[in-house]
This record gives C-alpha cells, sequence and structure tokens, in this order.
C-alpha cells in the first residue's frame, strides 16, 4: 500500500541523512532525509511596503487638514492670521540638517563602516530631539503673545498641524533611539540594516512633510 507523505510546513527545511533512511524523505531511525525547523525569514520588501502603506495614510491624514484648513478659510469672518514664530525656520534647516545626517550614517553602514554609522545616528537623534525642543519654544513664543489654541480658527490649525507632525516625529525618534542602543549589533549584522533603511525613508518624508506643513502655514494662516 503507497504511503502519503504530508507536504512540509512552512519554515521547515529539508536536512539530507546519512542514506539509511526509506528513501521517500521520512526517517525511521535509519538516517534517511528529515525536515527540521528553520527560522522564518520575512523578505526586505515587505518591510517597505509596510512602510509605504503607514505613509499612505499618514498622506491621507495631513491631506484631510488641509482641506479642512482650505475650506474654514474660505467661509470664515473671524479668521485672524496667525504670525508664525521665528524659530520655525530655524527649526526646519535643523531637520534638514538631521536627513543629511541620517543618510550620512546609512551609507557608512553600507560602506561597513560601523562606528561611522553608530556616531553619524547619535547626530541625527540630537538633532530631532533639538527640533522637537524648538517647536515647543515656538509655541511658547505663540503663548507669550496670547495666542492660544482656541483664539481663532488660524491658530486651532497651527496647534492642530504642528501637534500632530511632532506626534508623528517622535514615532521616528523613537525608532532612531533604538537603532542608536542596538548600533553595534545592527552594524555586525546585514539582515538588521533592513530596519535602518525603513526608518531612513519614514524620517525623510517626515522632513519632507514639514517643509510642506511651513509653506501651508505661511501662505494659509
Amino acid at each position: 500500500m503507497a504511503t502519503t507523505i504530508a507536504p512540509p510546513k512552512p519554515g521547515t527545511r529539508r536536512m539530507p541523512g546519512n542514506g539509511a533512511g526509506n528513501g521517500n524523505g521520512l526517517d525511521f531511525g535509519g538516517g534517511g532525509d528529515r525536515w527540521e525547523s528553520a527560522p522564518w525569514s520575512v523578505p526586505a520588501r515587505a518591510y517597505h511596503t509596510g512602510m509605504w502603506m503607514g505613509i499612505a495614510g499618514i498622506v491621507m491624514v495631513f491631506a484631510a487638514f488641509t482641506s479642512a484648513l482650505v475650506v474654514r478659510r474660505g467661509i470664515s469672518n473671524d479668521w485672524v492670521p496667525t504670525a508664525l514664530p521665528p524659530v520655525l525656520y530655524l527649526n526646519t534647516l535643523v531637520l534638514v540638517a538631521s536627513s543629511v545626517t541620517l543618510e550620512t550614517s546609512r551609507r557608512s553602514l553600507r560602506a561597513g563602516r560601523g562606528a561611522t554609522f553608530a556616531r553619524w545616528l547619535y547626530v541625527t537623534v540630537a538633532l530631532g530631539l533639538a527640533f522637537v525642543a524648538g517647536q515647543l519654544a515656538g509655541w511658547k513664543d505663540l503663548h507669550a503673545r496670547g495666542v492660544y489654541l482656541a483664539t481663532n480658527p488660524s491658530s486651532s490649525f497651527f496647534y492642530l498641524l504642528t501637534a500632530a507632525h511632532g506626534i508623528h516625529l517622535l514615532g521616528g525618534i523613537i525608532a532612531l533611539l533604538v537603532l542608536a542602543f542596538r548600533a553595534p549589533k545592527v552594524a555586525a549584522m546585514p539582515k538588521s540594516r533592513v530596519a535602518v533603511d525603513v526608518t531612513s525613508i519614514y524620517w525623510h518624508f517626515m522632513d519632507g512633510l514639514w517643509i510642506y506643513l511651513l509653506i501651508l502655514l505661511a501662505t494659509r494662516l
């Protein structure tokens, strides 16, 4: 009677025996081929696809905010323009610089310079935290001028957009901090480098999103 052989389970691999098995891929103690558990490997493109899907969701959120701002300003009789705090322009340079340092870090990793990779990664984290501190300083400046969240529709949108961007940016800072703490392991394990690539995509996107928001706030508020 023929023997039915079950297909291998996902995440397993075939281990060759010494030829003393029954010849059908099973091992009854005679040393034939056997199936052994192997670590499950997720393709790098899956991480990239997931990141781009997340970015698409963020784009939709900020597109909705933009649409609401344009419509609200068009129908508002109480719209009072909000003068942007000057620190926001300095903050933009800080964020652009952080993208440059992160890209330098990523390229150093690809070139096999682990120490340089870690050093520039630490600089990127510092610049990201400096940007958040600058945003808080901008809010403090508005408070000193008596401009609050509920002062008028213009100020409401300013706080909403900058806060939403800041929250998303904090997610990127957390990812950078994780990479910074694990920098030696990331440099020693090529498969871990996909995390650096995916984080770089997100960080550069947040940089571009901020530039867009700054232009929107400067021209629409």
